[in-house]
């Protein structure tokens, strides 16, 4: 018996067309965040400061941060053909984004518990040497979001998006990680050298630490919603996403005598849905027909349709003359 060729029905199941910018730009930053890092460290030893040392290993959670964004993108391009992925590698980004998300979050809490520290007991604060410091890291975290910044406006899907009004739907969720990272950063450094200053120039020790636990209530606010957002994708957590009601708003209006008796629709890449549709109809109706359909909407880039006829003929099973 001949079999057909099923080769002209096959698609690729890797719905990531990937970010190669924002991946190129991510090492970026992790390299000069590590090697700002490395100088803070070294200095803060060499040099017996404190303000130092602390700073450098504080930096060294967000080169840690970056690095597992970094290795994110490195790991779903490299295993993009790996046919054990059902649905492409894109949820590997981010796993990376809401492993980034956990570790934003430990950093505010180490934010929250040291300034709560320092604002019981006070402790002599250097200035003079401590603003310089904060200053350059500011414009370290500057030219890293920058870098980040200019990928992530280059990640975005510019698809069809049927006026969902769900553009976060189609961000790059590693990306922003690895953004809120320096920003969070960037936001500290601008905390602690008005506090800095507020110190030196008007005495007023107890900035410092009130500025810290603001800033670490800011961090824990962006690493909350982050671990939402890329938590939900990774719990296949989108039967509110607006592509569920237009997927129903078809069967409805193009399908006269059809209803779904079983709908499953979750992200396989930014902005794109696979969906599994089950109906239940009298009509003489194909699986053809309905993702003709449902082809309006881009964003349905994996569609399997289960189809039962309620006019087939009820199959009867006897018994075996034997069991009779």
């Amino acid at each position: 018996m001949a079999y057909p060729d099923p080769a002209p029905f096959q698609h690729s199941h890797q719905f990531n067309e990937g970010n190669p910018l924002a991946e190129k730009n991510t090492l970026r930053a992790v390299i000069i965040t590590a090697a700002m890092m490395v100088a803070e460290i070294v200095g803060g030893y060499a040099l017996n400061s404190m303000a130092l040392l602390a700073d450098g290993w504080h930096m060294s959670s967000h080169a840690l941060a970056l690095g597992v964004s970094a290795g994110a993108y490195a790991l779903a391009r490299r295993l993009a053909t790996d046919r054990r992925f059902a649905f492409g590698t894109w949820k590997i980004e981010i796993l990376g984004g809401y492993s980034s998300a956990l570790l934003l979050g430990v950093v505010a809490v180490l934010m929250l518990v040291q300034s709560i520290e320092h604002l019981i007991h006070p402790a002599p604060i250097h200035y003079s040497q401590a603003i310089p410091i904060a200053v350059v890291g500011l414009l370290v975290n500057l030219l890293c979001a920058w870098l980040l910044k200019e990928g992530h406006s280059h990640s975005h899907d510019h698809g069809h998006a049927h006026g969902h009004g769900g553009h976060a739907h189609h961000h790059d969720l590693n990306l922003r990680s690895a953004y809120l990272h320096v920003v969070a950063d960037a936001a500290t450094s601008v905390l602690a050298i008005l506090a800095l200053v507020g110190g030196k120039y008007f005495h007023i020790a107890w900035l410092d630490p009130v500025m810290g636990i603001v800033g670490s209530i800011l961090v824990a606010q962006w690493a909350v919603s982050l671990i939402k957002q890329s938590g939900r994708i990774l719990l296949d957590a989108d039967m509110d996403a607006p592509v569920v009601e237009e997927v129903r708003d078809v069967v409805a209006e193009k399908l006269p005598g059809t209803a779904i008796s079983d709908l499953h629709v979750w992200r396989v890449g930014k902005g794109r849905y696979a969906c599994i549709l089950g109906l239940v109809t009298d009509q003489p109706l194909t699986a053809g027909v309905v993702r003709t359909h449902l082809a309006v909407h881009e964003e349905l880039v994996h569609v399997t349709v289960e189809i039962t006829r309620t006019d087939a003929p009820t199959m009867i099973f006897l018994p075996h003359p034997q069991q009779a």
